[in-house]
């Protein structure tokens, strides 16, 4: 624990970060001002990284409720992948099978079984998510490499 100083009213050791507290407000102020542009331009990336995927691999499933969701978040479940494996056949692209607060854990999501998949399901899902610096090309090329690589597993259950 840290003992205050003199300058901080004996609250806190140090001095406050003044510049990082005005960059932080004028990142918020920025944020409010695109948010709501942001997440439309963000979702249509989704939807279209979705549709690509989706009609490359039709037995892939979309989980969450479609009409209501972040735009930056897609849940995708793969029948009879294994999710840890098409991570690794995909490692050239940022996704995971869960979030971060539950990296490691060898239990599925809690979230993937209380929207009512089965444990199996649970772990034939990944998760990705598409930010403010994707393009449409990058989630193109995305769900190509996706859909190879659940091509490529789907053969070697054979």
């Amino acid at each position: 624990m840290l003992i205050g100083g003199g300058q901080e009213k004996g609250l806190r050791a140090g001095t406050l970060n003044v510049p990082g507290i005005v960059g932080l407000g004028e990142a918020c102020r920025l944020c409010e001002q695109q948010l709501l542009e942001e997440s439309v331009r963000v979702g249509a990336l989704r939807d279209r990284f979705e549709v690509v995927l989706l009609e490359t691999v039709p037995e892939a499933l979309r989980n969450g409720d479609l009409s209501s969701r972040l735009p930056g978040n897609s849940s995708l479940t793969f029948p009879g992948i294994d999710a840890e494996a098409l991570v690794v056949n995909a490692s050239e692209l940022a996704i995971s099978t869960g979030s971060a607060c539950t990296s490691g854990a060898p239990e599925p999501s809690h979230v993937l079984l209380a929207i009512g998949l089965s444990r199996k399901d649970a772990s034939s899902t990944i998760r990705i998510g598409v930010g403010r610096f994707n393009t449409e090309e990058e989630m193109e090329r995305a769900a190509g490499v996706i859909a190879r690589s659940v091509e490529r597993l789907a053969r070697m259950r054979i």
